[in-house]
């Protein structure tokens, strides 16, 4: 969730009273760093966070491989409560998967199961901590995963719906991390279609889309990029309202997630660095970060982040799926 300030609204209409001609608009600095403090730990492979209006996170957490994925909800105090319980989840490829972000809109939680290819959408307004979870299997959704394979975007075919944000109209924008597209839906018919398609890296190398976020001109789209996970190998894209993508900026490390400052301005967050080379090979524990656009590192040693969010001008939070924590962020 992303707030805006209107500082500079009442300070126009207080220049309208006083007789004032012009007023310089306020600009929030951008970070340069941040300061971290542990605000909830504990979590099990924690992926997506969306905050409410009352400044509590809801996380999705993939669980141990034997269909125990679950929404968490963390207080303002860091306190954790399961609230959704019994999505899928699974060992596939050495990992353990299935669940994928969600988002927070009004009372209501858009929950992606990549694994299954659905789309939940669950009314919480009325949840309070400490009331019995509800349980996956008894909740709405929609099949998009269907969808999106037969739309043959790929080959072999392939989809994990993983991200997803509002766009124009509160249609949803998901990423497909699998199909290397964006899939758009309506928020009025619920009619899926394909918004966009992100090109390989390299011609071997996919894109494999992550995180995206929309500044209300255009949407910003944040790549894992396929094996070997290479250094510097993928990139941040614009995508305009016509489903038109470009490079924004280059040379990025495994990014899995990206959020606007108050400026509109990208930060973005790397998941890991990856080793071919005994004895560790994989993605390298402690080597995450967080960096700007212009790829000055904000803060490292993070351990596989996966969701970064902006929920002030100055106060972010990242999720780390590695040691299953929550970071406050200040600067």
């Amino acid at each position: 969730m992303r707030l805006k300030s209107y500082i500079v609204l009442a300070l126009l209409a207080l220049g309208t009273t006083t007789g004032c001609d012009e007023i310089e608009p306020i600009i929030t600095a951008e970070p340069t760093h941040f300061n971290p403090e542990l605000f909830a730990q504990g979590l099990t492979l924690p992926i997506g966070m969306s905050f409410d209006g009352l400044g509590r996170a809801w996380v999705t957490e993939s669980g141990t491989g034997n269909n125990d994925a679950r929404v968490s909800l963390i207080t303002k105090e860091g306190q954790v409560y399961p609230v959704i319980t019994g999505f899928a989840s699974l060992v596939a490829n050495g990992s353990v998967e299935g669940i994928g972000h969600l988002l927070y809109q009004e009372g209501l939680l858009y929950v992606l199961e990549g694994a299954t290819g659905m789309l939940y959408t669950v009314n919480v307004a009325s949840f309070k901590p400490g009331d019995a979870p509800l349980e996956a299997k008894n909740l709405p959704k929609e099949d998009i995963g269907t969808f999106v394979k037969a739309q043959l975007l790929t080959n072999p075919i392939n989809t994990n719906i993983y991200n997803l944000t509002l766009g124009p109209n509160n249609d949803l924008y998901i990423t497909d991390s699998g199909a290397n597209a964006i899939i758009k839906r309506n928020s009025q018919t619920k009619a899926l279609s394909v918004f966009a398609r992100i090109p390989n890296v390299a011609p071997t190398t996919e894109a494999v889309p992550t995180g995206i976020t929309y500044d209300g001109q255009k949407f910003l789209v944040s790549g894992l990029s396929g094996f070997p996970f290479a250094a510097g190998a993928t990139k941040i894209y614009r995508v305009d309202l016509a489903g038109n993508v470009t490079d924004y900026k280059t040379g990025f490390t495994t990014l899995t997630d990206i959020a606007l400052s108050a400026n509109d301005k990208p930060i973005a967050i790397q998941y890991a660095q990856f080793s071919l080379t005994p004895p560790i090979v994989g993605f390298q524990a402690k080597t995450g970060l967080i960096t700007n656009g212009d790829k000055i590192t904000l803060l490292n040693g993070l351990d596989r982040p996966t969701d970064i969010e902006q929920v002030g001008n100055r106060l972010y939070y990242v999720l780390n799926s590695g040691d299953g924590t929550l970071l406050k962020l200040t600067f």
